[in-house]
């Protein structure tokens, strides 16, 4: 079964961005490529449980098993050595990205307190957009009580899109809430 932001993306965004940046070729229209949800956390130095907690609920609100990242370089001040696990990562990509950016447009950030709407100004110059979420409790697949702790997750949306014009556009006729400067 066709996930619905993606028959959505190919029945109504991809002719809408065609129309609005007068694209030559349905090639050049923008399309997500990946998601990257990324957690690390400082605790895990002294105690690595705590990591692998926080990749088993990564994992529940992915779908998908996470890799624990390591550290790269030493840093005395932080009392960290190179090699260290400091955090999860999961790439999403296909079916599993759609499901993902469905459930988090539809039901993770309208579950965001005090929500505002996305800064619609946090792209990296190169059609990518990065978020971050400051709990995990908004994904319903986390039950509220089995939490040991609550921590916080970057989400990263790798696109094709040569500028962020291009990127922002696809991005909220995909129906992201960005707000209004």
């Amino acid at each position: 079964m066709e996930p619905r932001l993606k028959k959505q993306y190919r029945d109504v965004v991809v002719p809408g961005l065609l129309e609005h940046f007068e694209f030559s070729n349905v090639m050049l229209v923008p399309r997500m490529t990946k998601i990257v949800v990324n957690t690390s956390m400082k605790e895990a130095i002294q105690n690595v449980k705590v990591l692998d907690n926080a990749a088993e609920e990564l994992a529940l609100i992915t779908g998908q098993k996470p890799i624990i990242r390591r550290a790269r370089r030493s840093i005395a001040t932080f009392k960290l050595r190179e090699g260290m696990p400091i955090g999860a990562k999961v790439t999403l990509r296909q079916t599993m990205m759609w499901e993902f950016l469905d459930r988090l447009i539809t039901v993770a950030i309208p579950r965001i307190r005090d929500f505002r709407g996305l800064n619609p100004d946090a792209f990296d110059g190169r059609g990518n957009y990065s978020m971050g979420i400051t709990e995990q409790i908004v994904f319903p697949e986390i039950d509220y009580d089995m939490i040991k702790r609550i921590n916080g997750m970057n989400i990263t949306f790798v696109t094709t899109a040569r500028t962020d014009q291009e990127a922002r556009e696809l991005l909220r006729s995909l129906g992201m809430p960005f707000s209004k400067k």
